[in-house]
């Protein structure tokens, strides 16, 4: 038991320092609120409409089908790396994974849920 007390006494000091940092930052903070910290920002520009207008639909879906296919390449990284041990078989079965992968694209692209108008 006596072995752990370096590691609570490093995990006690760790957290009252981030408390006692916390607290002085919260304190010696400079609270001048006037309109111009309030006010949205977009860009350098004054906003163009209200902050809680609705987005369209179309922005989820190009965004979680961007999502989608990203992952699903990240799945060619370890395969690259593990390309010169793998057997024809590792071959085989990544190009069955692309040739999956190249026909959702192509089944998303001719629905024309990429198409933004």
């Amino acid at each position: 038991m006596l072995d752990y007390i370096p590691i609570l006494l490093i995990i006690s000091f760790a957290f009252v320092l981030a408390i006692t940092l916390f607290l002085v930052s919260f304190i010696t903070v400079l609270k001048n609120y006037d309109i111009e910290k309030l006010s949205s920002y977009e860009c350098g520009f004054d906003p163009f409409q209200d902050t809680r207008s609705r987005i369209d639909v179309r922005f989820y879906l190009v965004a979680i089908l961007f999502i989608i296919f990203d992952l699903e390449v990240v799945f060619l990284f370890p395969w690259s790396v593990a390309l010169g041990h793998l057997d024809l078989f590792g071959l085989l079965v990544m190009y069955f994974f692309l040739f999956i992968l190249i026909i959702g694209f192509a089944y998303e692209w001719l629905n024309g849920a990429l198409d933004w108008e």
